[in-house]
């Protein structure tokens, strides 16, 4: 079997939570070696993840291991310049949402990975997650969908992200514009409400949206509700679906008042977070695609589109 060579850069929560122990999974995977900034974090993360070599300078690190891929997963306004200096040298890379901070960022990043003919994929993991692909799929069996939404709500109450960096729309939100777009395709028309609610930063962003196959879809997010909740809905002729991904689908059918449900655990054969969440099923899938020789599903490219959507919502504000 032959393996992909992977280092990686970032030894954050994300990171250590749901993207090595996916990788640690896959026997046709080798990590060559780990960096990070923060001696104490580059330790513990090393040790939990059997990394023998570990690098403060990932430049030094990617000359010394010559990896096929690479893992890039820090905040947002570090990104670019990594990413950059590793499409030049022909790597492809894995990163987490959000593509960069500005529309201009993934576009640059999305044109030289096509110059370099390498293969890029964003960590939108819930077009991943099993029961989100399973609801769809039997939805997509009856009909084509015809409405959807997607509803994402925290209760937040720190300052902006990262000092103002990074807006939450963009860095956080975006899961929810990115899944509408897997729902029902691209996008013809935008009418969007951006407010800042208790704050003095936008933390609440509604839009409707008009499909180019027609369909409509709404996006529903706030930061200052009661609970982290994120579930979608999924409507068709004689079908609907309430999706979260990390607990369950509903599905009805024609009139029926039993519903069929999918359990995410049982779904994704795991109670382990990166497997029912779609954290593996990404992961997997970006491996494979180095493999196959094939672009991944949410490459750069795909993921401008999602960026230009998000800039779409505040330009078309009611």
């Amino acid at each position: 079997m032959k393996k992909v060579r992977v280092a990686l850069i970032g030894a954050g929560v994300m990171a250590n939570s749901v993207h090595y122990p996916s990788l640690v999974e896959m026997e046709d995977v080798e990590i060559l070696g780990l960096c990070d900034l923060i001696p104490e974090k580059l330790k513990v993360t090393a040790e939990k993840f059997k990394i023998s070599q570990t690098f403060t300078d990932y430049k030094e690190m990617l000359a010394k291991t010559s990896p096929d891929a690479v893992y890039i997963l820090m905040p947002p306004h570090h990104l670019f310049d990594i990413v950059i200096f590793c499409l030049q040298n022909g790597l492809h890379i894995f990163i987490e949402k959000p593509p960069g901070i500005t529309l201009n960022q993934t576009k640059e990043m999305a044109k030289l990975a096509e110059k370099k003919a390498v293969f890029t994929m964003v960590s939108f993991q819930r077009r991943f997650a099993p029961v989100m692909v399973k609801a769809k799929e039997i939805v997509r069996e009856k009909s084509e969908i015809l409405q959807c939404q997607a509803n994402f709500f925290k209760y937040y109450s720190g300052g902006p992200y990262y000092n103002g960096a990074v807006d939450i729309l963009t860095c956080d939100a975006i899961h929810s514009v990115d899944i509408l777009r897997w729902m029902a395709g691209e996008v013809k028309k935008v009418c969007g409400s951006v407010r800042a609610l208790f704050a003095d930063y936008d933390n609440s962003f509604n839009a409707l949206l008009e499909f180019e196959n027609g369909a409509i879809g709404f996006l529903s997010t706030n930061w200052v509700s009661g609970k982290r909740i994120y579930s979608v809905e999924m409507h068709a002729r004689g079908i609907v679906a309430f999706v979260d991904p990390e607990d369950k689908a509903i599905i009805y059918k024609d009139g029926k008042e039993e519903p069929k449900i999918l359990l995410s655990k049982e779904v994704a054969q795991s109670n382990q977070l990166h497997k029912f969440a779609g954290f593996y099923s990404e992961n997997r899938h970006f491996i494979d695609c180095i493999k196959e020789k094939k672009l991944p599903e949410t490459n750069f490219s795909d993921a401008v589109k999602t960026m230009e959507l998000v800039e779409r919502i505040y330009r078309s504000q009611v």
